[in-house]
């Protein structure tokens, strides 16, 4: 009844809904060893989920209190707590007499608890409130300006592998700058940072940043201030797909050429 409510009214104001209804549905991990799924956590279903929701990128999570078979006592803590995922909000809805999941739900870091009457009543108002939706047309419009002379330092140390340096110069630029497209520097700094945790032998740090890095640059336009972020983030994806595919126990073996440059053009 609620699923089909949340349907249609997503679909009016411009969503798609993504349906669990167990985990089951989500945390396939029969399958998988447990030392190899990628993931803020990686063990057990916690590291699929991490994994599902940062590539989805979803603008609202909804959870129904009253559906035992989602274990949302465990999820919800786990999804607002790691860097992946905490900034995705967290819509509930149950039992107005079930004080105690209320309350639950609350306190694992849910951005809000409704009641089931409130929740059906004013799930369009509620959706507006909520939902985190890019600013893209503010991102476009920024997105056409230049890159800061700091940034140009950051990518020239990038392009060298000096990934250590062109984060700290990165980080200065997305400091100094205060619209939409500095996330285009946060962007470059995490695949940065990744790249430095696998030179360093670091599986779980390294595919903790790609994880990271989805929400700041999925939103970017495949061009931001000259910068060809659509190569960036293939060659970002193609780094990621063959560190997980070799494991923790292979880093050393990794391929750095596939460590390729940005490409930028200043003119």
């Amino acid at each position: 009844m609620f699923a089909a409510r949340i349907e249609s009214v997503a679909h009016r104001m411009g969503y798609r809904l993504e349906l669990i209804e167990r985990s089951s549905q989500i945390a396939p991990v029969e399958d998988l060893p447990l030392d190899r799924l990628p993931g803020e956590h990686l063990v057990g279903p916690g590291a699929v989920l991490l994994d599902r929701l940062s590539a989805w990128g979803p603008a609202l999570l909804i959870f129904d209190l009253n559906n035992h078979e989602i274990p949302w006592r465990e999820w919800i803590p786990l999804l607002t707590s790691v860097p992946a995922t905490r900034r995705i909000p967290v819509l509930c809805f149950g039992s107005h007499v079930d004080v105690e999941a209320t309350q639950a739900a609350r306190t694992a870091g849910a951005s809000a608890v409704v009641a089931r009457s409130r929740f059906t009543s004013a799930l369009p108002e509620l959706i507006r409130k909520y939902a985190r939706v890019p600013d893209l047309e503010g991102l476009a419009n920024a997105c056409g300006q230049p890159l800061s002379s700091l940034a140009l330092r950051g990518l020239a140390e990038f392009n060298r592998g000096e990934y250590f340096e062109a984060h700290e110069l990165l980080e200065l630029a997305w400091n100094e700058d205060h619209s939409p497209a500095r996330e285009l520097y946060r962007a470059i700094l995490q695949v940065g940072v990744a790249y430095l945790q696998i030179e360093r032998g670091n599986y779980n740090g390294a595919v903790k940043m790609f994880l990271r890095l989805r929400q700041w640059i999925d939103p970017l336009p495949p061009l931001c201030r000259g910068v060809d972020v659509a190569r960036l983030r293939e060659d970002a994806r193609q780094v990621h797909q063959a560190l997980t595919a070799l494991g923790p126990d292979q880093i050393a073996s990794f391929d750095r050429s596939l460590f390729k440059p940005v490409r930028y053009d200043t003119g």
